[in-house]
């Protein structure tokens, strides 16, 4: 394994049914300072990012795909986010978990909402997103 030093958490991403309640809650009770509201109509998905200061920041989305019934997408948590650095990085360890033989469930990519991104899976399947800073 190559020698580096630690990604730090870049944010948890929480599926939900109730995004305005959810992001209210967050703001109220923990003293989360929400970003702008994302839409992707075409996709039918809305998120906010919740911030709390320093540290990793909470990003609860809705879908019309979550459903909650059985082999379904359901609410909850979704994935974590690692902060790779830059995109390079996002590239190269992409490349380097792929010939190792994870699964990549997303290639690197732009997302509709400007993050630079990669998605693979760990040992269990759950989903590990790689962002550029």
């Amino acid at each position: 394994t190559e020698n580096r030093k630690p990604m730090k958490i870049a944010h948890v991403a929480l599926w939900t049914t109730r995004l305005e309640e959810l992001r209210d809650f967050y703001v109220q009770w923990l003293g989360a300072t929400a970003g702008p509201k994302y839409v992707n109509p075409d996709k039918g998905f809305e998120s906010y990012f919740l911030s709390f200061g320093e540290g990793a920041s909470l990003e609860i989305m809705r879908s019309r795909d979550v459903a909650c019934g059985p082999g379904e997408v359901c609410t909850g948590f979704c994935h974590l986010a690692f902060s790779a650095g830059s995109r390079d990085e996002v590239v190269g360890l992409t490349g380097r978990l792929r010939s190792a033989g994870y699964e990549v469930a997303g290639e690197p990519r732009v997302t509709g909402d400007g993050f630079f991104e990669s998605v693979v899976c760990d040992p269990d399947g759950n989903r590990i997103e790689l962002v550029a800073e």
